[in-house]
């Protein structure tokens, strides 16, 4: 007999007083000597169905293996619910045993659980309610985006993982390589000799697919990217992921503030169908993590973005009175409690932050007639600081060489990026955006460890 997904049980109510089938891991189990009471959950939905087991039709011989963490199989009819706490139940007719779970040995035998704790069992933690949840509300997510960017008529462009440049100029990469790093190759001048090495030159895992991106702009109007990125930062921080996603879309004659517009309008529609989609595990996580999530949620979906030149944002925080761990003034790269003071505070909404100074920001960003600022723009959320970086694009191939001359970054390796300047250059416009600042946004949680599958961190690639 084909088995029924548990969220299908829950949401067609035709199949009430039918007989189906459905699988799944065992929950929980309690119940007396005339009836069992088994809450099976197959990841599809943060609801458990109740298996009732009436022990007229099962011993307990037959159910001695039925533990917390088991798998079954279980046919039965459908049923409305006596008790409370469910809406219907299957009323056990027979069932397979797939995998038994010690209930000595089995990680996640008892409720309660520390997210630390569960951080060390990560090939386990995804059967909890709670990682459960954040993860069907990460896959709705990323579902979203694709959708959002689709719907607009942006292509979705492959950027590549292994590459020669870094596109942020901080250096923190990781190194690709096949030579033997206890015997590598020299040349007469004592250093590498990359030339043999696979690639015949010095390689790394991309920072960001913004370069490439900007090709596939400069090509086919408007692009997004959404792949892994890899920064090899000694950073042991709820913020920090060595392997992480972004999202990256480019768009060819756009200014930045069609990018803001752009932007601003991204986010809402990730929140929204998250909302939407998400409901139930929403609302669990608001239970138990963070009782104002639905409210900060709606709280960015109904109030216009706040556009604000850093400049006067720099103003706000000196007049302030506050007295920030990190001092202020105009030049410095704000930090979270800087970002977080003008939105939750001052604003009491989201703000996207403009015209930073140009010494703090990357080569590829636009300057601003004033010759001190470019056209950048940071969109900062409550709780996250920043969660979108983005810029209108350097156009002039002048003006861009006189940057990368003036930062002394090394170039040899990408004239392939000048040329788009070179050859038909266009106004356009970009930003990023983390996957995982997002998903701890709209989840609540509060160390970006715990909205990704397998977190990779300084000394941590177990999973």
């Amino acid at each position: 007999m084909k088995h029924t997904k548990i969220v299908d049980i829950f949401k067609q109510s035709e199949l009430v007083g039918t007989k189906v089938c459905a699988k799944g891991w065992v929950r929980t189990r309690r119940g007396n000597k005339y009836v069992q009471f088994v809450a099976l959950n197959d990841g599809s939905t943060i609801h458990n169905l109740q298996i009732v087991f009436d022990l007229q039709k099962f011993s307990d011989d037959d159910l001695k293996l039925v533990t917390t963490g088991s798998s079954l199989c279980v046919v039965g009819q459908l049923v409305e619910s006596q008790g409370r706490g469910q809406s219907v139940e299957i009323q056990a007719e027979s069932f397979e045993l797939y995998g038994t779970a010690d209930p000595e040995a089995y990680p996640l035998q008892k409720k309660g659980h520390t997210l630390e704790f569960l951080r060390e069992k990560a090939h386990l933690r995804m059967r909890t309610n709670t990682f459960g949840a954040v993860m069907r509300v990460r896959s709705t997510l990323a579902f979203a985006i694709h959708r959002f960017f689709n719907e607009r008529g942006f292509f979705y462009l492959n950027t590549p993982l292994i590459t020669a440049s870094d596109c942020e100029g901080a250096g923190e990469m990781f190194q690709v390589t096949t030579l033997d790093p206890n015997n590598m190759p020299r040349t007469e001048e004592g250093e590498i000799d990359w030339a043999q090495d696979f690639f015949g030159k010095f390689t790394s895992l991309t920072v960001s697919g913004q370069l490439e991106g900007e090709l596939g702009a400069t090509a086919l109007g408007s692009i997004y990217t959404f792949g892994p990125t890899f920064r090899a930062e000694n950073s042991n921080t709820p913020r920090h992921l060595a392997e992480f996603w972004m999202i990256e879309p480019e768009m060819a004659f756009y200014d930045i503030t069609d990018n803001m517009d752009l932007a601003e309008e991204f986010v809402k529609y990730c929140i929204g169908y998250a909302l939407e989609h998400c409901a139930d595990d929403i609302a669990f996580l608001e239970e138990h993590f963070d009782k104002e999530l639905t409210q900060r949620l709606h709280f960015v979906l109904e109030n216009d973005f706040v556009r604000l030149p850093y400049t006067e944002g720099i103003r706000i925080l000196e007049e302030s009175g506050r007295k920030f761990e990190f001092p202020v003034k105009w030049g410095i790269d704000l930090q979270s409690e800087h970002e977080r003071y003008l939105v939750e505070e001052h604003f009491k909404r989201p703000v996207i932050l403009t015209d930073y100074p140009k010494d703090i920001k990357a080569f590829y960003m636009k300057l601003n007639d004033d010759g001190r600022t470019v056209r950048a723009m940071d969109v900062l959320f409550p709780k996250i600081g920043e969660i979108i970086g983005g810029s209108e694009r350097e156009a002039d191939y002048d003006k861009l060489m006189g940057r990368i001359e003036e930062l002394h970054i090394p170039m040899k390796d990408m004239w392939w990026y000048l040329d788009t300047r070179r050859f038909g250059t266009v106004p356009h416009s970009g930003f990023g955006l983390g996957f995982e600042r997002l998903v701890l946004f709209v989840t609540g949680m509060t160390n970006i460890r715990d909205v990704i599958p397998f977190p990779r961190t300084p000394k941590n690639a177990e999973f």
